[in-house]
């Protein structure tokens, strides 16, 4: 145990530098990183398990940021242990700094996550729980044991998401999560009790975590509850810390300036700021300083971590040499490779929804990638993700064992505890629901492209179809977002997100293949709730993984290209039958992926959209998901208004998705 009067030198150290940090880059938020230090020094020193000469070693602590605005008191805490510099501090929110305003995952420095809108990153650590109990069931607590620590703040707790995260939490009974509360009673604009007025520690205790509530700026309290959380075995733990917002700070005439919002979200300035420093015992003319005694704090907590860590090495080397198997699923598992998948064993029944297809793909997932989690909002009848659960089992409070993670109706939690799962290493996650649904996904769909997280989104019921659920039900712009997102790159300069919407069954495995072995960004797959006729006989599904290929009709003299991707290529083909007919020369091109056509070679490219080719485009979405591939020469018939309730057959027949209409269209083309 560390005297006090070095751990409130050290906190000190702390808010000196997250508050000169902002002073430096003129922008940022520095009361509630100044609020939060004294946490963060406790756990930092004391607490949290790291090897110091292996950032990334697997049995480590985990520390999830969710109030990326306090990324000051983040990285001024990493910094004492050596993990950035002060000349990096001083580049807080520059270009190609390290120290961005929000943090941005980076393991190697001890940032575990890229902290984004408020409440996802509780729910990333909620979800890196279950992961670590999920690989503790797989490979044994002898090598898995470790604890996730999460810090939220007041906006964290007010985001709906925290609703789902405590509610998954606490029925698991995560208790290798600890989590902080950081309760300062101000937010950016106002005084907290303006916007709520809840007992939040009877919240939690409803939903079955372990409350206790502190002086979060004392750190024989902070210490305590650490302690006591560490020894929970039934429940995750919810440490609320009653803390001081700008602890330290002081206005211009020497006044506290503590407690004040506008610490918030604005640097102190002026003599505030100066004031401020001398207050906290630094020199406001070189604040960029590690004070002696508070290097050797951190010095001698890494000697410490040397020594715990040299004993769990030894444990594990002894626990490999007994589980050689076992060892190698865990050397593989957090690789980062695309596991190995016998794609032959697939079988699919001609004509059937690509959900269906789906299914049979995640039977063969769920046999195959001991390591793989798949989840559904409450949807997995519908959305077929029972392929996989029918393999396995669902995880619950004390078993672990299973691979299906029931999230209940919680899409955005689902989708940020399955990042969460890959963002702790060893785990590759899928979620799906309702196409329509992906809206409450959005936010972690973006956070999963930003952190190039491999994650698989599977949505189903893919447009009007739906039917008699109606325009509620009916995805309809929700393709045309996700293909923007297809066309984002990522920092690595690829496109952020990979997306598969296929055209029939066989189809469907090839996608899935790619979306396996795409283990650098997120991938989205996109399925039919209705039936789908399968593609003209002799079709080479392999020629999918370019994005874009012929299906049928490669006459080098063709009149027109028939495009479409999902369902509308069936219908193409039906409409081709027609136009034959009156001796029209067709192609038809299948195009589940866009992004990943435009990544294939100009020469490809043009081979099967001839520059100057009178191109017709068929979309159940909003026409601009296609009118880049069929260009200025050509149309696309697709939905410009939101659906209806009815039977999807007589949808296609109202809204003009048949052969008929297809004929009708490009004779108008062709005109």
């Amino acid at each position: 145990m560390n005297d006090k009067k070095i751990m409130n030198r050290a906190a000190d150290n702390i808010r000196i530098l997250a508050a000169s940090m902002v002073e430096k880059a003129k922008s940022g938020h520095p009361g509630g990183a100044m609020g939060g230090a004294d946490f963060i020094n406790v756990l930092f020193s004391e607490f949290m398990v790291w090897d110091p000469d292996n950032l990334t070693w697997e049995g480590r602590d985990r520390f999830f940021l969710d109030p990326g605005h306090m990324s000051p008191m983040l990285y001024s805490a990493l910094a004492l242990q050596g993990k950035f510099t002060i000349d990096e501090l001083k580049q807080f929110r520059q270009w190609e700094s390290p120290t961005p305003g929000h943090p941005e995952r980076d393991v190697k420095r001890g940032v575990e996550n890229t902290s984004g809108p408020l409440g996802q990153g509780h729910t990333f650590a909620a979800g890196a729980a279950v992961a670590e109990k999920f690989l503790q069931a797989k490979l044994g607590s002898e090598v898995i044991k470790h604890k996730i620590y999460a810090y939220i703040s007041d906006g964290g707790v007010q985001e709906e998401i925290s609703q789902g995260v405590g509610r998954i939490a606490g029925n698991l009974g995560l208790n290798n999560l600890i989590m902080f509360y950081d309760s300062n009673d101000i937010q950016l604009s106002t005084e907290c009790n303006v916007v709520m007025n809840e007992d939040t520690a009877a919240k939690y205790k409803a939903w079955g975590w372990n409350v206790v509530t502190i002086d979060g700026n004392d750190p024989d309290a902070i210490r305590q509850a650490l302690t006591d959380a560490q020894k929970e075995e039934e429940r995750p733990t919810l440490i609320i810390g009653k803390t001081i917002m700008g602890k330290g700070a002081l206005k211009e005439d020497g006044s506290s300036y503590e407690h004040s919002i506008k610490t918030h979200g604005a640097p102190l300035g002026g003599e505030a700021y100066v004031n401020t420093i001398k207050n906290l015992g630094g020199d406001p003319e070189n604040p960029f300083v590690i004070f002696p005694e508070v290097e050797k704090l951190y010095a001698d907590r890494a000697e410490e971590l040397r020594k715990i860590v040299a004993e769990r090495h030894a444990e594990e080397e002894a626990w490999a040499k007994a589980n050689p198997e076992k060892a190698e699923l865990m050397k593989e598992w957090f690789s980062g490779n695309a596991p190995k998948v016998d794609w032959s064993v697939v079988s699919q029944k001609e004509g059937s929804a690509t959900r269906a297809a789906s299914a049979a793909c995640l039977g063969a997932l769920a046999e195959q990638v001991p390591n793989m989690v798949c989840s559904s909002a409450d949807l997995s009848n519908s959305d077929k993700t029972d392929g996989f659960l029918k393999k396995t089992h669902s995880i619950v409070r004390g078993d672990f064992s299973g691979a299906f993670f029931q999230a209940g109706v919680s899409e955005l939690t689902m989708a940020c505890m399955c990042i969460g799962m890959y963002l702790h290493g060893g785990v590759i996650p899928a979620c799906g629901t309702f196409f329509v649904f992906s809206d409450y996904m959005k936010p972690a769909v973006r956070m999963a492209a930003l952190m190039e997280v491999p994650i698989k989104f599977i949505w189903t019921h893919d447009a009007f179809r739906v039917g008699e659920d109606g325009p509620t039900h009916e995805p309809v712009e929700q393709e045309a977002q996700i293909r923007l997102m297809e066309k984002l790159k990522n920092h690595h300069g690829k496109d952020s997100v990979r997306v598969f919407r296929p055209a029939d069954a066989d189809e469907t495995t090839v996608c899935w293949a790619m979306a396996m072995e795409n283990m650098e960004t997120p991938t989205a797959l996109i399925f039919s709730r209705q039936n789908v006729a399968k593609l003209p006989a002799g079709n080479d599904y392999e020629q999918a993984r370019k994005g874009a290929y012929i299906v049928a009709g490669s006459d080098e003299d063709f009149d027109v290209i028939l495009l479409a991707d999902g369902s509308e290529v069936s219908t193409l083909v039906a409409g081709a039958e027609l136009l034959r007919k009156d001796g029209v020369k067709i192609r038809i091109v299948s195009v589940p992926s866009e992004g990943l056509f435009r990544t294939q070679s100009k020469e490809y490219q043009e081979s099967i959209l001839p520059a100057g080719s009178k191109i017709f485009g068929m979309t159940a979405g909003l026409p601009v998901t296609l009118e880049g591939l069929v260009g200025a020469n050509g149309k696309v018939f697709g939905m410009p208004s939101f659906g209806f309730s009815a039977p999807y057959k007589v949808l296609d027949e109202k809204l003009g998705y048949t052969a008929e209409n297809v004929y009708k269209q490009v004779k108008d083309l062709l005109k």
